[in-house]
């Protein structure tokens, strides 16, 4: 089942995050069986054109922009169970933080793919890599231009588990 639309599931299901008294919980995948899942997640950071000259050249005051924004990403999808609430820890596959030039913004669009093999899904891992590769690049360019904006951070695809694909309105077969 594909759900290609931007509408809730809310009235399909029960509020799992939320116990018998109402609190906030951590919902109980021990039952679910580990299947492979992957998401993709993107962002775009909108800046002068001339900033993306200097970043796209290397000439910034704090070095390797792109460079440095990639790892941060990667790094932060290793860490979205300490900075989301609930979130499940869980063995990352592969994380991937690709950051694309984009003239026509003038900026770059982020685009990270993280895959694991486990109960629940990598979604909140892929929008935590995006985000955090995003800030990072505004940190390292802020020198340069504080004007600098970060926007449009969605989840573009996820495969896997029980409520299966997903693929966002805007992308492509």
């Amino acid at each position: 089942m594909t759900q290609k639309n931007s509408e809730t599931n809310l009235e399909n299901s029960a509020l799992s995050h939320l116990n018998s008294q109402g609190e906030a919980q951590m919902v109980d995948v021990s039952e679910k069986k580990a299947t492979v899942r992957q998401a993709i997640a993107q962002g775009r950071v909108r800046m002068a054109a001339a900033t993306m000259a200097a970043i796209a050249q290397g000439n910034t005051p704090k070095g390797d922009v792109l460079g440095t924004a990639r790892i941060a990403g990667i790094m932060a999808a290793k860490q979205t169970a300490n900075l989301i609430p609930l979130c499940h820890p869980l063995p990352l596959q592969k994380v991937e933080v690709e950051i694309t030039p984009a003239p026509d913004l003038p900026g770059y669009v982020i685009q990270a793919t993280v895959k694991t093999k486990a109960e629940t899904g990598v979604e909140m891992e892929a929008l935590t890599a995006v985000s955090v590769a995003a800030l990072t690049l505004y940190d390292m360019a802020k020198a340069i231009e504080k004007s600098i904006q970060i926007e449009a951070i969605f989840l573009v695809s996820k495969t896997g588990g029980k409520s299966g694909s997903y693929q966002h309105p805007s992308a492509v077969d």
